[in-house]
Parts: C-alpha cells; structure tokens; sequence
C-alpha cells in the first residue's frame, strides 16, 4: 500500500485553500470562479461557477464574458 503522501489526490488536494479555491456547501466542495479560471480549462463536469463559453464543454478554454 502507498503512502498517503504518495496519492496523487492527496497532493492536488493538499494545496487548495478554503475560501480562496473553494468553500464547502452541504459536505460539497464547490470549485470558486477565480480556481476555475486560473486552471485554464473546462472539466466538462458542470461546475457551479464555470467560467467558460459554452459552460460545462470538456476542454474548453475560451472564457464567457463579464456580465
């Protein structure tokens, strides 16, 4: 069995700070607007505040415009 440390979703998780790249909603991490952006792409997931036009389009990079 692998270290802790050693899992890949140990370290990205590791470095996410609450209330800058997400907040927690009913035991739900919800991704903020600006992570979103700063990772440069669309999930395809559909994400609460996507940031990409058309939303929730995997691997999309082009981003809506401000309302």
């Amino acid at each position: 069995m692998k270290p802790l440390n050693d899992d890949r979703f140990y370290r990205f998780n590791s470095h996410l700070k609450e209330g800058e790249d997400y907040y927690l909603e009913n035991g739900l991490r919800i991704m903020t607007k600006s992570f979103l952006t700063r990772r440069g792409y669309c999930c395809g997931n559909g994400c609460r505040h996507c940031p990409y036009f058309p939303p929730h389009f995997k691997g999309n990079r082009t981003l809506a415009e401000e309302k």
